[in-house]
Parts: C-alpha cells; structure tokens; sequence
C-alpha cells in the first residue's frame, strides 16, 4: 500500500482507487490491523446520537457531584476527573461509577463497528476505548451473539499478550492497548491516566510483544483516534517501534474528524512519515471499506438489521491448536472440508485438518496419532468418496479415533461423524463404534445452524 502521495502532502479528502485496491489487497493477506478510537463510538441515547465518550463524560459528572459549569465543552472525562480530584474526590471512586453506569445502558453496537466486524480478513482489533461495544459488534455479526471472541486488555500492572503469533489466531481477537472496563483503576480515563499506560507500554518488561510484533509488521488503520498533535507522532513512533522518516514496507492510514485540521501533525507526517496517510472522516471511510470489500467479494447490500458475511477459508496452523476439533477425511473432499473448516472458524470453533496428506513416514504418522489423542472432538467425513476407498490413510485416523474411546466413558462425546453428500447412514463403510452415533448431514460441507450450535455447546462446556 503506498501511502505517499506525489504531491507535497501525504493527505487526502478521497483515496484514489489505486490505494483502495492496494488496502483491500494487503486485507485480504492479513496484513491490515484496525485501530478503534471514540470517535467510531456514536450511540442512541436518550436525547438522541451522542459519542459515548460525551455522554458518559456528563453521566458520571452527575453520579460525582461535579459541577459542570465552568468546564469546557464538548464535556471530556478527564475534565470531569480533574474536577472530581481537585475536590479531593477518591481517584478510585470514578472507574466504579463508570462501570455501573456502562452496565445500565443498554446500547447496541454502532454501525461502523458492525461493518469493520463485517470484513472477515480482520483476525485482530486494537480498541483504543474501554467500552464492549467492538466485541459485541463481532459477536453479534459473526457468531449471532455468542460470546466466541476473544477479549485481551492491557494493564500497566498485568501485561497480556495475544496467546499466539497474529498469524496463528483461530478465532478474532480484540485487544484493548488502554485498559478495559473494570471496577479497578486498569484502564485510561484521564490524561495522567495515558501517560501512565504510554510509559508502560515503552518499558522493556511492560510490552505486550506478540502484539507489537504484530503492529511492527502491518498496516494500521487509525480509525476514530482523540489522539493530540504529539499524542499521535508517539503511537506511530511506539507502534513501528523505529524512526518514522527510516525506510518500511508497511504503512498507515489515519482516519478522523480532527488531524487533518492540525497544521503542525499534517507538516510533520509530510516532512517525516511518507507512508502515512490521512483522510477526513473515520465513519465515511469505514463506511466506503465496508462498500468496497463487500463489492470485491461479490456481496449485494445487506439486508436490514445487518447479514453474515460470506465464509472465508483459512488453512489450518502448521501444529495442531490446543483442544482443537480434528476433521478427518479422504482427499477427494478436500473442498467440501474446506466450506465446513471455514463455517465452523466462522462460529469460533477451532478447528484442524492435515493440508500435506503425506500418508507416509512414522514421523507423520506418530504426529497424527497424537494429535487425535489430544483433540477436543474427532470429525470424520463420511462420503461417496470413503465408501469407494477400502483403503487410504483416513481409514487409519478413524481406527487412532477409535482406539481412544476404550478409555472413554460409555456416553462420552468424542466422535461426531458428518456426511457431506447422501450416503446412507445404515449402509456406510465406517466403524461400528461410528454407528453407534447419529451422523450429521452437511451437504457440500455446509453444515446446519443446529449443528453448529451443537458443536458450540459441547466446545464451551469442554466435553469430550
């Protein structure tokens, strides 16, 4: 993505189609990480639209006893806080109050988070906000409300990383850099707040380093930052972790209400980071995103009150993820088990199947035998393809299946055939430990909503 512009500014009202291309591109490859501020953050409250930042600002102004009147408007919080403090309020008492008035209202996600949940590339968010809208968001657009993402927060004192390699992540992740909702002062409300976090971040023993590995090696969008003149020169500087003006593959798009307008940020990011760009608007640019993916996939609109967006294949991890389900099938389904992998990634089930088929060598076949024997749930696909076969190498991963229920209890869930085409269950060449189960159709390898919802249920409650 070239985020330097021929002319003197690296700046723009509208990208070009070229620079959407290069984005939509690089997000297909993964290599995009969006980086959520407030001012995406837009909700219904009772007087209507407001930012969340504001609103919150006046509530907990009122549940403080803080006089409003000489403050600035718009309200911030940390203006609230301040005023709170230099009343010699307990600096403990704001977060309490915050967290109970967040878990009165009852807002729904905004659209411009629903559309970022939307594009499926996203494996990873970084939410510069301490509210659950973004995860809901993901929740509600990709797993019909089910708690599936993945929820990390930072804390100067309690430094969490992502579990594994950006690359590795088998389900979507949002990872709040500024602290997250809580009872407890572990998340930024006031300026001593993220001066606080930004020193913590910058220490040797404080880095969450998977994830600015991850930041190091992407593209960033920007999207909706508060971020001041020098506030944001320090983010890109931490999150590239080298001098702005040094040559890097990678780039960065900042997109919001107020950058643009700052003279010195523009003179600076043009004199010094020529792979940054800027546009005016984070709503309008999430919302032409949204357009442009959607169209790039062959997606009509979407119906009201939002849709699922279309299944993407990963290929699974090189290794095996801890407690995954293990899809065993014969090679000639390969693209049937590939829709049923992405609809099951897509519900966050983890999920693993062997893409090399070696069938050969006692170090594979020690590596399969191991991973059966430490998968969650075992999936063998039946077909027309299997009922031909007397022989291959999946047979052998049914019989490890089969070998490790003896040390089961009877009723014990492990093996959950599946019948992609219409074989006849009574009639299918499988072991009758298999047929002592009832098989589940997904035709095609699109599997029913029952019966992911029923995998999902088993996977939460770590049956096996």
């Amino acid at each position: 993505m070239t985020l330097s512009t021929p002319s003197a500014a690296p700046v723009a009202a509208l990208l070009d189609d070229d620079v959407w291309e290069d984005l939509l591109n690089y997000i297909e490859e993964k290599r995009v990480i969006p980086i959520v501020g407030p001012e995406l953050l837009k909700v219904e409250t009772e007087s209507g639209p407001r930012l969340l930042a504001e609103w919150l600002a006046e509530k907990l102004a009122a549940r403080l006893g803080v006089d409003t009147a000489p403050l600035a408007r718009p309200l911030m919080l940390n203006d609230v806080v301040c005023a709170y403090l230099g009343n010699r309020g307990r600096r403990e008492e704001a977060y309490t109050r915050l967290r109970t008035i967040m878990r009165e209202a009852t807002f729904t996600p905004p659209e411009p988070l629903r559309q970022l949940a939307e594009i499926t590339d996203f494996n990873l968010y970084v939410s510069m906000t301490f509210d659950p809208l973004l995860e809901l968001a993901v929740n509600q657009v990709r797993f019909n409300g089910a708690s599936n993402t993945e929820v990390i927060a930072y804390a100067p004192n309690r430094v969490a990383d992502l579990p594994v390699e950006r690359d590795d992540l088998q389900r979507p992740v949002v990872y709040h850099l500024l602290g997250r909702l809580s009872a407890s002062p572990t998340y930024v409300i006031s300026d001593e707040d993220m001066l606080e976090f930004v020193c913590a971040l910058q220490s040797e023993h404080l880095t969450p380093e998977k994830l600015f590995h991850a930041l190091e090696h992407s593209h960033l969008l920007v999207l909706g930052s508060d971020f001041s003149n020098w506030l944001a020169r320090l983010f890109l500087r931490m999150a590239k972790r080298r001098r702005l003006s040094d040559p890097r593959d990678v780039g960065e798009i900042i997109a919001d209400s107020h950058s643009l307008k700052d003279v010195r940020l523009v003179s600076f990011l043009q004199q010094v980071s020529m792979r940054t760009r800027m546009f005016s608007g984070a709503e309008v640019f999430v919302a032409e995103l949204h357009r442009r993916w959607r169209e790039r996939r062959g997606v009509g609109a979407p119906a009201a009150g939002g849709s699922n967006p279309p299944l993407r294949f990963l290929s699974p991890a090189r290794e095996m993820p801890e407690h995954a389900v293990f899809i065993s099938y014969a090679r000639d389904d390969l693209p049937a088990v590939q829709k049923l992998k992405a609809a099951l990634d897509a519900a966050g089930i983890v999920t693993w199947f062997d893409m090399e088929r070696l069938e050969s060598g006692d170090d594979y076949d020690r590596k399969i035998r191991g991973n059966i024997g430490r998968c969650s749930f075992f999936l063998p696909v039946v077909s027309a393809t299997t009922q031909r076969r007397l022989e291959g190498y999946f047979r052998r991963e049914w019989s490890y299946a089969v070998d490790r229920t003896r040390g089961m209890a009877d009723g014990a869930v492990f093996i959950l055939p599946v019948c992609i085409d219409d074989t006849p269950e009574a009639d299918a060449v499988v072991p009758e430990k298999f047929k002592a189960v009832h098989f589940s159709r997904v035709p095609g390898g699109e599997p029913p909503p029952e019966f992911v919802r029923r995998l999902q249920e088993f996977s939460n409650s770590g049956r096996a």
